[in-house]
């Protein structure tokens, strides 16, 4: 008997039946086979395509790991069919400025000049300043004191380093530092720098005596190391122990760190001592800090002299506008000008006379290798200094007319005749201290930068508007002082230079659109002429509320100038 076998699909001779047949495809997609002379069966060049495709896919589903070479085949199909394809028609990329970054400002004066020139009806100084006395007016109040000082735990000498400003921060708070430690000041060393270039002493800039008589019920200040000090260094003062402060030291670092070698030693020196106390400290310390600044420290008899003088012929120059005049800080020297690393329209010659100016004035500091200077991305971060020719545009946008007497603080201007000739043309009234003094009057002061500094900052601090164009110590403090003098508002227009780069680098702007931005930016100014003192900032540019108190108008009026 055969054994029954299981299933075969070979079949078996012993005729054991077969599976049944699979169902039959759908009529649509059945196609029959050919037979070939030779009789083997051929397969259309479409299912052999198919047949392959699906053999590369199962290839490619059983060895997964080859999917990593996907990218590497799709990007050799690009490579080949870019190959293929003309790349005439293909338009070109053309690189253009960014708006704000090229100095266009000539043309669009060129441009806009007519339209300005036609448009002079108005009358700004009349009516700057709408918010002066929004939220309450300020009053000086720095409580003097009339108690008896205790006995001094020493000395102390500074030096004050930097120009006119950056020295007035450092007499104020070596003041303060001095009251705070009980410490006899010795009136402040000007250290000579060879960019300022002036050796002035204290005496010659500020009112020696003044300044003592009006500190003394807070803080001793001598002329002098008395000499039974002195003897015990030799009279050498390089013996002196000199304290290395770190800058913007807090006060409880002073205590500590100074106070033990001042009662140690009865005599101590600190050099430098531009900004080596910090803008944050106890309400003692800050009323010395105002009481200093804005109540001692008064120009010598010849500064002030003269600068009344100025001011007086400024107020005769302005009689239309009732004695108003404004007062306006250019920063267009050629040192200011190299140091900000912008370029403007004097082509080759500017660009030889600015790096022989920056290797003056730095020597190596802007060829530094891998240091990279972006001119134009400076010019849009708004650190650019303005030229004569914006300052004249954004003023008569901002709303001044040409018959406004105005006066420009300044050093000695980049290519002056070339450069101040379309703001002379566009405020013919404008004054500086060379055209309003004789040359006998300035001969005192020539060749020296502070005393010329400090007959800038006089005449500017009693304009009726002060225009700031670049930042510093010199708009600093005279902001803090017109706050001061004039109820807590600064009265002080400051432009926003990155819009301002924006708008000037605009060709399609007209006159209408320009002002309108302008006038909106002189009114943000004047809302922000009272600003209150916040943590980190500086009390001798926001006087309140440690300098100042609150007050209502009659109050104000009533009360006498601060000096």
């Amino acid at each position: 008997m055969v054994p029954h076998h299981a299933y075969s699909r070979l079949g078996s001779p012993g005729g054991t039946p077969s599976p049944p047949a699979s169902p039959r495809r759908s009529p649509r997609t059945h196609r029959r086979p050919s037979k070939s002379a030779s009789g083997r069966l051929l397969q259309s060049p479409r299912a052999l395509v198919q047949r392959m495709a699906w053999m590369l896919l199962s290839l490619l589903l059983r060895r997964q790991a080859i999917f990593l070479f996907a990218p590497l085949l799709y990007v050799a199909g690009m490579l080949f069919y870019m190959g293929t394809v003309s790349l005439e028609g293909v338009p070109r990329i053309i690189s253009r400025p960014a708006p704000g970054s090229i100095y266009r400002s000539p043309q669009l004066y060129l441009r806009l000049r007519t339209d300005m020139n036609a448009d002079n009806s108005s009358d700004a100084l009349a009516t700057v300043w709408r918010h002066a006395y929004k939220g309450g007016m300020w009053r000086p109040c720095i409580n003097m004191t009339m108690n008896e000082l205790p006995d001094s735990n020493g000395y102390i000498y500074v030096e004050a380093n930097g120009g006119l400003n950056q020295q007035r921060a450092s007499i104020c708070n070596a003041v303060a530092v001095a009251g705070y430690l009980n410490a006899t000041l010795v009136i402040p060393n000007f250290h000579y720098h060879s960019i300022w270039r002036d050796p002035s002493k204290f005496k010659d800039i500020y009112d020696e005596e003044y300044f003592i008589n009006t500190l003394r019920n807070d803080v001793r200040i001598v002329d002098k190391v008395p000499d039974f000090i002195m003897e015990r260094f030799g009279h050498n003062m390089s013996k002196v122990h000199n304290f290395k402060i770190k800058a913007w030291s807090s006060i409880p670092y002073y205590k500590d760190a100074v106070l033990p070698k001042l009662i140690e030693e009865k005599f101590i020196r600190i050099s430098p001592f531009a900004n080596r106390l910090s803008f944050d400290a106890p309400s003692t310390v800050q009323r010395l800090r105002c009481l200093a600044n804005f109540e001692a420290l008064r120009f010598s008899n010849p500064i002030a002299t003269l600068a009344e003088k100025l001011i007086s012929r400024m107020k005769e120059q302005s009689t239309d506008n009732n004695g108003r005049y404004l007062a306006v800080h250019l920063r267009f020297e050629e040192d200011m000008v190299a140091f900000s690393c912008c370029i403007f329209d004097g082509g080759e010659e500017e660009k030889q006379d600015m790096n022989a100016a920056r290797e003056r004035g730095w020597r190596g500091k802007f060829t530094k290798p891998g240091r990279v200077i972006r001119p134009g991305v400076i010019r849009m971060s708004g650190k650019c200094p303005l030229t004569p020719l914006e300052v004249g545009l954004i003023l008569r946008g901002m709303g001044f007319s040409n018959n406004t007497a105005i006066y420009l603080a300044s050093g000695k201007i980049y290519k002056a005749e070339k450069a101040m000739a379309p703001l002379l043309e566009m405020f013919p009234l404008l004054q500086t201290k060379e055209t309003l003094a004789s040359a006998e009057e300035l001969a005192p002061f020539k060749n020296y930068s502070s005393r010329m500094a400090a007959v800038d900052y006089s005449v500017c601090l009693h304009g009726e508007v002060f225009v700031t164009t670049q930042g510093g110590n010199f708009p600093h403090f005279l902001i803090g002082h017109r706050r001061y003098l004039y109820g807590g508002h600064s009265k002080t227009i400051k432009p926003d230079k990155r819009k301002l780069a924006l708008l000037l680098d605009n060709p399609k702007v007209s006159w209408k659109a320009l002002k309108r931005q302008l006038l909106n930016m002189r009114a943000h100014s004047d809302a922000k002429g009272i600003e209150i003192k916040r943590p980190n900032d500086s009390i001798y540019t926001y006087p309140c509320p440690d300098c100042m108190c609150r007050s209502n108008k009659s109050e104000v009026l009533k009360s006498p100038p601060a000096r």
